[in-house]
């Protein structure tokens, strides 16, 4: 017994050494000294907006890439870095340390960064590409703003903490797609490398554990985003966010205006939408679908979707008679009697239907409490610049109307899902008020 406990011991004392050893700055070799070309900047530029860059890097009212946005975890706020050509941002830093940054998740003087930067996804971008964004970035104008100081609550807070973070959860990547045979179509590696790299489509939808990760960090089967709560659906389940049964054309048109025949974008995606998807060449949004179709079909849990034409069979009978006529009250004239919704004359979604509609019947409601709480709009794009929106009811409505009207739509016209309870309508109202 004396000896098993002298083992364990000296194991703590190791881990605790090896977690508590500075870190050394990972060996990067330098990129050639030569000045960038107008060809290499504009590849950069377009890097960073396949990448979104500076939606996160922009704190509203802001310089672009002037970074102090505030970015929500369950461990605190991290706040975006500065990106410009700065003291305050990337001024003394050179290609090998953004590299460095991309790829290991690693500052320029050995610090492990929070993994609230994607560092999981940007690992797999390749150094040409890293090299082409930072040149990009040497030609922003620069900004003196520092970000505030993180709010991350300790142990979280501690390099220590990031080092287990990391020996859990970060591969560094090895130069092609994970999980992507050699021999694929090039648009489908090419999509791969986008979705798992500069997208970074992971860092919303893979399922995370009380730690914020994950065994698998590309994993795209959906789950709740804790950063914004939302929910991110599955992009494997044709019956959540899966596009396997979708013609490429749809994909794309959804990715680049926002809306197709079966779809409207809102939420945190319709920001990526609108600041990124938008604006990407047709051969990439192509090839994105390539990929995306090609995921392994895999059930999400629950799909909420069946043959009954019984609105909401497990509800009590009272709670169903209250949905219903909130429902004809507030939500049919756009959304139709019998959830029918509303088309443009090109036959484009305007207010979308709700039966049979796959993000009505996801197995987490949160995103319809949110719709319904606080309305919104699709984004605003070239090929739909005046998007329909949805008024928020969140002064309209009580938590048990929501529950009651959400859990009628859930389970009317041949849906088939759960019940939203009015407690669950109250921690969202309650979150978002924070």
């Amino acid at each position: 017994m004396k000896k098993l406990l002298s083992a364990c011991v000296l194991a703590l004392l190791a881990v605790g050494g090896w977690a508590l050893w500075p870190s050394q700055p990972a060996p990067v070799a330098p990129s050639p000294d030569a000045p960038a070309t107008p060809a290499q900047v504009e590849q950069g530029r377009y890097l960073a907006t396949l990448g979104n860059c500076q939606h996160c890097h922009t704190a509203r009212g802001q310089a672009p890439f002037s970074g102090g946005r505030a970015l929500p975890t369950p461990f605190g706020a991290v706040y975006s870095s500065n990106l410009t050509p700065s003291a305050e941002g990337l001024g003394n830093w050179n290609a090998a340390d953004f590299y460095r940054a991309l790829h290991h998740g690693q500052s320029r003087d050995g610090r492990w960064l929070y993994p609230a930067f994607p560092f999981n996804n940007t690992t797999h971008i390749t150094r040409d590409d890293s090299d082409a964004l930072f040149a990009y970035l040497r030609t922003v104008s620069p900004a003196t703003q520092r970000p505030p100081d993180h709010l991350v609550q300790w142990p979280y807070n501690t390099q220590a903490a990031m080092k287990v973070w990391r020996a859990l959860y970060f591969e560094a990547g090895n130069g092609r797609p994970v999980a992507v045979a050699a021999d694929a179509p090039a648009d489908v590696l090419r999509g791969a490398y986008l979705v798992q790299g500069l997208g970074h489509c992971s860092a919303c939808h893979a399922p995370r554990n009380g730690l914020g990760g994950n065994a698998d960090m590309l994993s795209l089967n959906g789950g709740l985003m804790p950063m914004l709560n939302w929910y991110a659906p599955s992009l494997h389940d044709p019956g959540a966010g899966g596009v396997q049964n979708w013609s490429t054309a749809d994909t794309m048109a959804l990715l680049q205006t926002g809306r197709n025949a079966q779809a409207i974008v809102t939420g945190p995606m319709a920001e990526v939408v609108q600041h990124s998807t938008q604006h990407w060449r047709a051969d990439d949004l192509q090839a994105v679908a390539a990929y995306l179709k090609q995921l392994p079909q895999q059930q999400s849990p629950v799909s909420g979707r069946g043959p009954s034409t019984q609105p909401g069979t497990d509800a009590p009978p009272a709670l169903l008679a209250t949905g219903t006529q909130l429902y004809t009250k507030h939500c049919a004239s756009c959304h139709g009697e019998q959830g029918e919704g509303q088309r443009t004359p090109d036959g484009k979604q305007a207010y979308p239907a709700l039966a049979g509609n796959r993000a009505v019947t996801l197995a987490s409601p949160v995103n319809l409490v949110h719709m319904v709480m606080n309305g919104g709009y699709g984004p605003s794009t070239a090929g739909h610049p005046r998007p329909f929106g949805m008024p928020p009811y969140v002064l309209t409505l009580s938590d048990a109307d929501m529950a009651a009207v959400l859990t009628y739509v859930r389970g009317a016209w041949g849906n088939q899902a759960g019940q939203v309870a009015a407690l669950d309508v109250q921690r969202l109202r309650g979150a978002s008020a924070r």
